[in-house]
């Protein structure tokens, strides 16, 4: 390939992927893309590859589930790749954005609509297990691609799995902008054209609460469409809590009909499905944390002999309202949990490798009000908590699952737990909570209330108590964790810097978090977007990269690409400043 610039010396700001390439390089001629377009998908490992790739698939998403072979899913094999390649037709072709407000006002910036076009019309995706991509060092290639494109037109892309597939085809898509001319097509002015690119973590998440303010599922199946965009694999909805139980258990009917909001805010077990299934055909696993044994309030509607701390004062049992915390002694405690995770485990299983625990910020206060333990001795309940703890792994392990949990398990409960279980650490790096897990020997996941807690400086959700002088909410009224996150912020943080080498291996990846005790359906877009696609090239690209304009530029390019795509993100940065680049620097 001739005439390639390296990208980080003389390419464009312009040139704007997001998150940014392991390795790419370009030169600078225009392609087209054809409206008719086709895709050519080649497998070599087998004489009915498709089938082989659907087998590849299971094992990606669902790695430690021993079931039937067959795709239950209902995905065919064939339609995963053509699906994306479809979105990327409707994306580029039908809601491409026009870049003029990263050029001033007159400049061309813009091939002219009728020079002679050179046409890419076809898409190669050459599928090959025993492909090394080029790349030099050991990782796991399952998510890696490179992409070549060549002067004439040629477009190839390499890849050993599906979901390095999924992820080239939405880099693809970035290549291209709409002319300004409705009828002229996209294009892009970067021919020829190679990209190498992989992911530095394996997991790279969203934590996202559908239950404080009520988030329907259609909002979760656009939020999974932007999540791709950035290459975010594992959605963690985090799906009930003191507040509400929104989730259907069919074998546990009042559980959500008497612990929802309404029966109208009712996640049905064909919703859950059909959101699973979405993420599946995104590269995003979905899986469910179901909090346990603290934040369980909601249970206590419609079985209130499970519940302890019910209906009281919550400032003492509880660190939001309502108090109420499931009893660590009671007999009737685990046949219910058992009930619950094996209804529910058994559907969530068919699409994803994970469940969530949760384990956080468990009130010791409350288990005084608890007639199974009347105390609040750690010494007491400690060993009751390790019990409960150890049956719902063992019921999830029995559904194939590698089961996640908060740190105060390891932390503040010092429990005893399989090497396999992975560890959220969420407080702030003050405290040194990811080293401590680290030095426990756990697999971990990242995410400090510090640097990636969304609701953060949006004010709290208490209002003063008027016969309480000495109430805490007063002016300025900050919540408890501001102040606001913004993305630059998010954008630098590296929660890696400090972890030796010979722990690296464990920090697996990170979520970004959103409580919604201030986001509901009208807000949820802007609240995530555009600073999880800060985070999303943190755990794709490196940490530890400090934002710059070219950043801010890519970043900006990303935010219009979504609203094209009908999310309502924020904005990333003035249009003056876009419009004239270096000009709102100090």
């Amino acid at each position: 390939m001739r005439a390639l610039l390296c990208y980080g010396t003389l390419v464009s700001s312009s040139f704007a992927l997001w998150p940014q390439p392991k390795h790419f390089e370009h030169g600078s001629s225009t392609l087209w893309l054809s409206p008719n377009i086709q895709l050519v998908h080649s497998s070599r490992s087998s004489t009915q590859p498709l089938d082989w790739l659907w087998t590849t698939v299971q094992q990606l998403i669902r790695p430690a589930h021993n079931g039937s072979s067959s795709t239950p899913d209902g995905v065919a094999s064939a339609t995963l790749l053509q699906s994306a390649f479809d979105r990327m037709k409707h994306n580029v072709l039908d809601q491409g954005f026009v870049p003029q407000k990263f050029h001033s006002r007159g400049a061309q910036f813009e091939p002219a609509a009728d020079d002679v076009k050179h046409y890419i019309e076809r898409l190669v995706i050459e599928e090959d297990p025993r492909n090394d991509l080029g790349f030099t060092e050991r990782h796991d290639k399952s998510e890696a691609y490179t992409i070549e494109i060549s002067n004439d037109g040629g477009a190839l892309i390499k890849i050993v799995s599906p979901l390095g597939g999924l992820h080239a085809i939405e880099t693809f898509a970035q290549l291209f902008y709409a002319h300004s001319s409705p009828s002229a097509g996209s294009y892009t002015l970067y021919a020829p054209l190679s990209i190498k690119d992989s992911p530095v973590f394996e997991h790279r998440g969203l934590n996202l609460d559908i239950f404080r303010n009520w988030i329907p599922p259609e909002d979760v199946t656009r939020t999974i469409e932007a999540m791709a965009a950035n290459k975010l694999n594992r959605l963690h909805i985090h799906a009930s809590d003191a507040q509400s139980w929104p989730l259907e258990i069919p074998s546990l009917p009042d559980l959500a009909m008497k612990g929802a909001y309404s029966p109208t805010q009712i996640w049905r077990t064909e919703d859950l499905e059909a959101v699973q299934l979405h993420g599946t055909y995104h590269g995003v696993q979905v899986f469910v944390e179901i909090d346990l044994p603290g934040h369980t309030t909601s249970i206590g509607n419609a079985y209130p002999n499970l519940v302890t701390a019910k209906d009281v004062p919550w400032p003492e049992y509880s660190l939001e309202p309502p108090s109420g915390q499931l009893r660590l002694n009671s007999s009737e405690v685990p046949p219910f949990i058992q009930t619950l995770l094996n209804d529910l485990l058994s559907r969530t299983s068919r699409h994803s490798s994970l469940f969530h625990l949760g384990g956080d910020e468990i009130n010791m206060n409350a288990y005084r009000l608890d007639p199974t333990t009347k105390s609040s001795s750690p010494q007491i309940l400690q060993p009751l908590v390790q019990a409960f703890v150890d049956h719902v792994i063992s019921i999830a392990t029995a559904h194939s699952l590698t089961v996640i949990m908060w740190e105060e398990m390891v932390l503040d409960w010092n429990l005893t737990l399989p090497r396999d279980v992975v560890i959220q650490s969420w407080r702030g790096s003050g405290d040194d909570a990811l080293k401590k897990i680290l030095d426990e020997g756990y697999r971990t996941l990242f995410g400090s209330n510090a640097h990636w807690y969304l609701d953060c400086g949006h004010g709290w959700f208490v209002d003063p108590e008027p016969s309480n002088p000495e109430s805490p909410i007063r002016p300025p009224y900050l919540d408890h964790c501001s102040p606001y996150k913004n993305w630059r912020h998010m954008y630098a943080y590296d929660p890696v810097a400090d972890v030796p080498q010979s722990q690296r291996h464990l920090v697996i990846g990170g979520e970004a978090h959103l409580w919604g005790e201030l986001t509901d359906s009208v807000n949820l877009d802007g609240m995530l977007w555009p600073r999880v696609a800060a985070a999303a090239e943190v755990m794709w690209s490196a940490p530890g990269k400090k934002p710059d304009e070219s950043t801010t530029r890519r970043l900006a390019d990303m935010r219009e690409r979504l609203v094209m795509r009908g999310i309502r993100a924020g904005v990333v940065q003035m249009e003056w400043c876009l419009r004239h680049e270096g000009g709102c620097r100090l």
